[in-house]
């Protein structure tokens, strides 16, 4: 049921072209429990998000965001329902330095952009709220399971010194896409590698990657070959740079990781303490992301969300 609620939804509100934005007010769509998403939300979120990743505003980039950005809508509206029965305080830090690090520390300029183009900023600030509000309840919640054993990870760096081993490093671009229906599964896979083909590596991540890191075309930066599992490190040894793997699957989703470049270093010339510190990070980082999906999902299935 609610399939067809979303396929009416994207059938009937949707298939606008791009003048028709200009006439949108502020109609409900699409009521997640007490929440409702707006067909002027919509509208925002589809045309910041193509500004923010630097694509054309055009009519079959908006028709490629529309399902993206209707499911990211969902999402947030369930967070924000969560986390209205829990006390947690916006942290003006953290929202702040998530700014400067998707504006390359000019917020000022990010708002001027959103104001060019007729987009609501502080629609795109609440959701930045909440997601990083949510990720403190994650955090608190799944605190017993997310902690990282830093002794683990100092007798192998201690392994690593002891044997002189050079420290590999990727640098790496990712794709996740949902595999939650494995009938779905070889389309869905089949739909990426033909964007990639087609359109690029970045490109694709933006329009269909779930992850956080679609925001930045997929980029998660370098990555240290020690804090991978040894399933993704023996991919990645056998895979050139500039090459995109294939797909690797997850529990209940698939990525599909593409090496920008690599490197090699010396133990004597890496900072250890800042290499603990990014691996305990990574590691937390991962165990977040898995229990952060899994919540949505059972929020998601015991919602009522109704096409209105």
């Amino acid at each position: 049921m609610k399939n067809l609620i979303l396929i009416i939804l994207l059938l009937l509100v949707l298939n606008l072209p791009i003048s028709s934005y200009a006439k949108i007010q502020n109609k409900i769509v699409l009521k997640v429990e007490n929440q409702i998403i707006t067909d002027y939300e919509i509208k925002n979120k589809i045309l910041s998000s193509l500004i923010l990743a630097g694509l054309e505003v055009n009519q079959e980039n908006i028709n490629k965001f529309k399902r993206k950005a209707v499911n990211s809508l969902i999402t947030f509206k369930l967070m924000k329902i969560e986390l209205d029965r829990v006390n947690i305080k916006s942290d003006n830090a953290k929202v702040n330095a998530y700014l400067n690090s998707i504006s390359s520390n000019n917020i000022l300029e990010l708002k001027n952009k959103f104001n060019r183009n007729n987009l609501d900023f502080e629609l795109f600030l609440q959701e930045i709220k909440v997601q990083l509000k949510w990720q403190e309840f994650i955090y608190k919640l799944y605190s017993n399971k997310i902690e990282i054993d830093t002794d683990n990870i100092d007798q192998e760096l201690q392994t690593i010194i002891k044997n002189n081993s050079n420290i590999k490093e990727f640098r790496i671009s990712e794709i996740e896409i949902l595999n939650d229906k494995q009938e779905l599964e070889k389309e869905r896979i089949l739909t990426i590698q033909n964007q990639i083909k087609s359109e690029g590596f970045e490109k694709t991540a933006v329009k269909y990657s779930i992850s956080s890191s679609s925001n930045n075309k997929g980029d998660l930066g370098w990555i240290n070959a020690e804090s991978l599992s040894e399933k993704i490190l023996n991919i990645l040894n056998t895979m050139n740079i500039g090459e995109t793997s294939k797909p690797i699957k997850r529990q209940n989703s698939i990525i599909f990781l593409k090496i920008a470049d690599k490197r090699s270093s010396k133990t004597k010339d890496i900072n250890l303490s800042e290499l603990k510190s990014k691996l305990v990070n990574q590691k937390k980082n991962e165990l977040y992301n898995l229990y952060s999906r899994s919540h949505l999902s059972k929020l998601k299935n015991n919602s009522l969300i109704e096409y209105k």
